[in-house]
């Protein structure tokens, strides 16, 4: 009777944590997949095949598996890669000047604006003193600008209240990053 009762108190134990943590993941956090506002599309997170040797900030590593940011349109059911491990650390290095090291697309927490054409990225692992904007249409990177209405707490998620117009009541959006499975692992 005794081991009965432990199995049960074991079981329940373990059932909580794990519901707690995909209640955390689920509340805060798009891990690896995220549907745009308008459901035209879908952001995820593809692994790539090959390994990449890598400088960094205190020592080089390896990264086995990085994964790029894919798009894919669920009317015409394609996809197709949007920020990609082939053009993303050239063009970050370019904008980040004062940062020396490479950075990949799975460093970043990008969150879609409501727009569903602007990502903003957060340096989510390394020193990046800036954030950056990704224009999903134009496929366009550069500095996020800082004067821009969403007023960013880098956190695990960002909000935009106010009133958007005189006749509208007081809203806040809550802004939840899409990660890679990388990031968290």
């Amino acid at each position: 009777m005794r081991i009965f009762f432990t199995l049960f108190i074991l079981l329940v134990i373990s059932s909580s944590a794990n519901s707690e943590n995909n209640y955390f993941q689920d509340e805060y956090f798009y891990i690896g997949k995220m549907d745009s506002y308008n459901k035209d599309f879908t952001l995820y997170f593809k692994t790539r095949q090959k390994s990449v040797l890598a400088k960094g900030e205190n020592y080089n590593y390896i990264t086995d598996y990085p994964q790029d940011l894919y798009i894919y349109n669920n009317k015409t059911k394609t996809e197709k890669p949007l920020i990609s491990y082939e053009w993303f650390p050239s063009s970050a290095k370019q904008i980040l000047r004062n940062y020396n090291f490479p950075v990949f697309p799975e460093d970043f927490a990008y969150y879609l604006l409501s727009d569903n054409n602007t990502l903003i990225m957060v340096s989510a692992m390394k020193n990046v003193n800036k954030n950056l904007q990704f224009d999903i249409k134009k496929k366009k990177l550069k500095i996020f600008d800082k004067t821009g209405k969403l007023d960013f707490v880098i956190s695990t998620y960002a909000k935009n209240c106010g009133y958007s117009s005189l006749n509208e009541k007081y809203k806040c959006k809550i802004y939840k990053p899409l990660i890679s499975n990388n990031l968290i692992n």
